[in-house]
């Protein structure tokens, strides 16, 4: 993807600064949190937005979806959504501590009482380090 000139930073979601620095928000919301032994490490995960994907049934309840290092938004719009960001980067951590069994949990648990669901709710919920 090429990032228009003519754009302002909020509208290149998918540009390396405003990503960086939404990934860079996220994080500062999310590390005082200490949820897991470490801090959630930022530097490889990319933020895309990818339209298509959520007119997949599976996809359309959702305006966010991690998947490892990838964090994906369903429209530039969301690329603002300080807590979307934060929830979707907390589901990063958890699959960088729990990379088998937090997307397996999905499988075995469903979505709505997930534990792993429910600490993103109040993490993005917490509003932490907010700027």
């Amino acid at each position: 993807m090429t990032a228009n000139r003519s754009a302002s930073p909020k509208q290149l979601v998918a540009g390396r600064v405003p990503a960086r620095t939404a990934l860079a928000k996220a994080k500062a919301r999310l590390d005082p949190l200490a949820l897991y032994g470490s801090p959630v490490r930022i530097d490889h995960v990319r933020l895309v937005v990818c339209g298509w994907l959520f007119r997949l049934p599976w996809f359309r309840r959702f305006d966010g979806y991690a998947m490892w290092n990838l964090i994906i938004l369903r429209s530039r719009q969301f690329s603002a959504d300080e807590d979307l960001i934060c929830h979707e980067l907390c589901h990063v951590w958890q699959m960088q501590h729990h990379p088998v069994r937090m997307p397996l949990s999905y499988l075995r648990l469903g979505y709505a009482r997930n534990p792993f669901e429910e600490e993103a709710r109040r993490t993005a919920a917490s509003g932490t380090s907010r700027s």
